[in-house]
């Protein structure tokens, strides 16, 4: 199967407005409550990056990568965890921030294993949400965009490694060889 870019789903500009709006409401909602900014490798740290750099205070930032897709479009439904937490959360106010949510089953699985551990709240910051395709419900405080049930590259969402570093999201075209 060849993969290729298809049209642009969401625009940088529209991106970047996004991402100012949901970094002021999460601004306001955390404000001296010392948060950790958990983001879930790879695919979010460009979001994060830019969400970060438009909060007006200091936050602590930690790091989780989690695996379901490896090479494939759709999920496997096994979560594995590649790089855990560095930072005991306890008593902490955490916020997930996560490129996208698909079935919700990694995230639902993250939730969990975070939630065993004692933060004093736990929230989720996504970017993206597909709704059509989701399998377990999951709480999402901040939202960026609902889209269709594509798959998307760019703005650090990839195929096999490849697209993260376009600025804008794209819909992931294949085509039998």
């Amino acid at each position: 199967m060849k993969a290729y870019l298809g049209e642009v789903l969401i625009s940088r500009d529209e991106i970047k407005k996004k991402v100012k709006e949901l970094a002021a409401m999460i601004s306001k909602d955390y404000e001296g409550k010392d948060p950790i900014f958990i983001g879930v490798l790879k695919g979010a740290i460009i979001f994060m990056a830019d969400l970060l750099r438009s909060i007006p205070y200091s936050v602590f930032v930690d790091f989780m990568a989690v695996s379901s897709y490896g090479d494939a479009t759709e999920t496997s439904g096994i979560v594995k965890i590649d790089k855990d937490l560095d930072t005991d959360i306890k008593g902490r106010h955490v916020l997930i921030v996560e490129d996208i949510i698909d079935s919700g089953l990694t995230l639902k699985y993250l939730l969990g294993l975070l939630s065993s551990r004692n933060p004093a709240s736990l929230k989720v910051c996504a970017l993206l949400n597909k709704p059509a395709r989701r399998k377990v419900d999951v709480p999402v405080a901040y939202l960026g965009f609902d889209i269709p049930p594509e798959f998307v590259v760019g703005y650090g969402l990839d195929f096999a490694g490849m697209y993260r570093n376009l600025p804008d999201i794209h819909i992931l075209r294949f085509e039998e060889q």
